[in-house]
């Protein structure tokens, strides 16, 4: 199975910036649509960014506009680029591997103080 595994989270105060990454265990990575998840506590969990095999990105409204998602095939790894974090932000974050199967990492917390 597809291991992965999360880095990069912690506490940020309001309007700072946090870069997330992903590293995938699978050589076969590229033939993987790559996503960023979050959950509060209480909350359901949401669709952050999505990135295609092709390089096709999409983002949900929540944090549109401020945050990038990339891929570098060569390292097995997707990253999210975060900017001008809001306290309601604040929320575990997870990596999602989807193809046939779906895989998660074991998530990152990012913490945003106001």
């Amino acid at each position: 199975q597809v291991q992965l595994v999360e880095s990069g989270g912690g506490l940020v105060q309001a309007g700072g910036s946090l870069r997330l990454s992903c590293a995938a265990s699978t050589i076969m990575f590229s033939i993987y649509h790559m996503n960023w998840y979050r959950q509060a506590p209480g909350k359901q969990r949401e669709l952050v960014a999505g990135i295609t095999t092709g390089g096709r990105t999409n983002y949900a409204d929540p944090m549109k506009g401020r945050c990038t998602i990339s891929r570098d095939n060569a390292k097995n790894t997707v990253y999210l680029e975060m900017n001008n974090l809001k306290p309601e932000d604040t929320a575990v974050y997870y990596c999602n591997a989807k193809s046939r199967n779906d895989y998660w990492g074991q998530g990152t917390q990012v913490t945003v103080s106001s």
